[in-house]
């Protein structure tokens, strides 16, 4: 047999739902970070709580990966119509890992050069642990088997996941995954042609998007968030339930998007940091009080983790379709500021930065996150998430100190730079009115026209000002300044990773690649035209129809992005669709 690739492995779990795929995803993800592997996974569910076909892809290497792959080498089939389903993603070589009660045609394996690794998967999960439950954990004992790869993380994200069902329950997946184990190594792991070894290093952190905002938002002194379940922010709820105890935060399971975020306007007017969480659908329903918070300047935080509209769309699928809608949410000008972050990395900064920036220009910031973000997991080096070193700027907001030496505090004051002094309710020296209507300076409401015009350009004086503090595009590549560049990407949030990977790609080709990253959207960052305006060629890569933020440079620099490589079918971008769709938009160009 020729020789074994070592640690370069992309594989899937597939089955319904309900076979624990998305936790025995999960946990085989964390069993390879403890072995000093780097992961990226991704999971795909529908919007079922039974049946259905779900999957969580795994891609393993030995260098930090920021995305999945179109093809795999390794199948694990809960069910014949996972077979069916990713028999095509297979390439030539690899193997379908199945229970011996499942009845497959092996002529199309065998055409495409797939080994068929059959196991009595069910048979051991019965025998060794009681129940057909633990078949799933026996598949993961198999894959681990077959690939060689060290047991005993496995046995340990075993031991944590199920302590707390108690130790029968634990002692039960054991005995079932190294039986699998050793069957599945014994009769197979010669005959397969990958394998993975355990690499000294850090241990690093597992991480979904939505834990990393949760964990800035923490880290920047966020203390209360309210929230209606909704997918794919749902996780960021699930964080704070599990954490308020020990963290003394607050969290409020709301009855609906309009009551999390009055009651997080509620939080941030009595000087917590506040946040809520939604998708797009829910965020529709926030609208009219997110006017409020923009009449009455209280800086409070949104996460908007974007699914295909409109209306309930496709609740469990990807898409960037909600750019142009928060940024003009809400009827009337007011200012916002709108994070767009592409990675854990960039998303645990937006979570820390929201806060700063909400409350030093006392205006709502959202955070637009999109479901492949929120939920995919990716292995992250713990000195890229330093807590100790996330500052925390209240902007103007005024001790008692201060208070006690003013004589005659306004809320709304014009000021030069249209950011008012801030002062918590309760001090009496800080009694003022805050209401929706317009208003005076001391909050009463007025319907002068003079006084609505110089309140209107109060508000939106701030945004100057927080255009220059937020972050410019981040360009990517071997050429940074993008003057011996030919082709330059131009994106935003989550189609970061897979444009990496792609440009990589690219200039291994000796082509000259680059990519235009903005974590930030708007106000739209100062220098971005300068960096723009250095590309020969921009294209922009969305997961959306008309190309929104394409759309939007041209608006604010005039700079007209030449080409569009778009998505809007439910699915993340990969490396691979992103180059096919280039090759397609060349080929078109050139007449081919």
């Amino acid at each position: 047999m020729a020789e074994k690739v070592i640690n370069r492995l992309s594989f899937k779990i597939g089955g319904e739902a309900g076979q624990g795929v998305e936790s025995s995803g999960a946990g085989f993800a964390k069993a390879l970070a403890r072995g000093g592997l780097h992961i990226f996974a991704y999971q795909d569910y529908m919007s079922r709580i039974r049946g259905g076909h779900n999957f969580f892809q795994i891609r393993v290497a030995e260098r930090p990966i920021y995305s999945h792959t179109d093809e795999i080498e390794l199948l694990l089939a809960l069910t014949a119509e996972a077979v069916a389903r990713h028999l095509p993603e297979l390439v030539p070589g690899g193997g379908i890992i199945a229970d011996a009660e499942l009845k497959l045609e092996e002529a199309p394996l065998a055409d495409r050069g797939v080994k068929l690794f059959h196991l009595p998967l069910a048979k051991i999960a019965l025998e060794e642990g009681g129940s057909r439950v633990m078949l799933n954990t026996a598949a993961l004992g198999a894959a681990a088997g077959i690939t060689n790869y060290k047991l005993e993380h496995l046995e340990s994200v075993i031991e944590d996941n199920f302590k707390v069902k108690g130790p029968q329950i634990v002692k039960a997946n054991l005995a079932v995954v190294r039986a699998a184990y050793e069957y599945a190594q014994q009769r197979y792991a010669a005959d397969f042609g990958y394998e993975l070894r355990e690499l000294p290093g850090p241990r690093r952190l597992v991480l979904s998007g939505n834990t990393a905002i949760c964990l800035g938002a923490v880290a920047a002194g966020c203390k209360f968030l309210a929230a209606y379940p909704m997918t794919p922010t749902t996780g960021i709820l699930e964080w704070f339930a599990a954490h308020a105890g020990r963290l003394g935060l607050v969290f409020k399971q709301t009855e609906d998007e309009i009551a999390a975020i009055t009651m997080a306007i509620g939080a941030a007017h009595m000087g917590l940091r506040a946040m809520c969480a939604t998708s797009g659908g829910g965020f529709s329903l926030m609208v009219e009080a997110l006017g409020l918070a923009g009449m009455t300047e209280t800086p409070i935080v949104i996460v908007e983790g974007q699914r295909p509209g409109p209306s309930t769309g496709l609740p469990t699928k990807t898409e960037q379709g909600d750019l142009l809608f928060v940024l003009h949410a809400s009827q009337g000008e007011f200012p916002r500021i709108v994070l767009t972050p592409g990675d854990a990395e960039e998303a645990f900064l937006a979570g820390a930065e929201a806060f700063n920036l909400a409350e030093r220009y006392q205006c709502p910031v959202i955070i637009l996150s999109d479901h492949f973000l929120g939920t995919s997991l990716r292995t992250v080096e713990p000195d890229r998430l330093d807590l100790e070193k996330v500052e925390i700027d209240r902007g103007e907001l005024l001790t008692p100190e201060k208070l006690e030496r003013l004589e005659d505090y306004k809320r709304f004051r014009f000021t030069e730079t249209g950011i008012s002094p801030r002062a918590v309710p309760g001090h009496p020296k800080a009694v003022y009115v805050a209401t929706g209507d317009e208003h005076a300076e001391d909050g009463r409401i007025t319907e002068d026209p003079a006084l609505r015009r110089k309140m209107v350009e109060k508000r939106l004086r701030k945004l100057e000002l927080a255009r220059r503090e937020l972050p410019p595009p981040v360009a990517f590549g071997p050429d940074p300044e993008l003057e011996e560049t030919e082709l330059t990407f131009v994106a935003w949030g989550s189609t970061l990773g897979p444009l990496r990977e792609a440009v990589e790609r690219l200039n291994s080709q000796g082509r000259r690649a680059g990519l235009v990253h903005f974590r930030a959207v708007w106000p739209f960052p100062e220098g971005a035209a300068e960096i723009l305006a250095r590309a020969r060629r921009l294209i922009a890569v969305e997961g959306n129809y008309t190309g929104q933020l394409a759309g939007l440079i041209r608006q604010e620099t005039g700079i007209k992005v030449e080409g569009l490589i778009s998505k809007y079918d439910g699915l993340p971008f990969s490396p691979g669709y992103i180059l096919e769709k280039l090759g397609e938009l060349e080929g078109v160009k050139s007449g081919a």
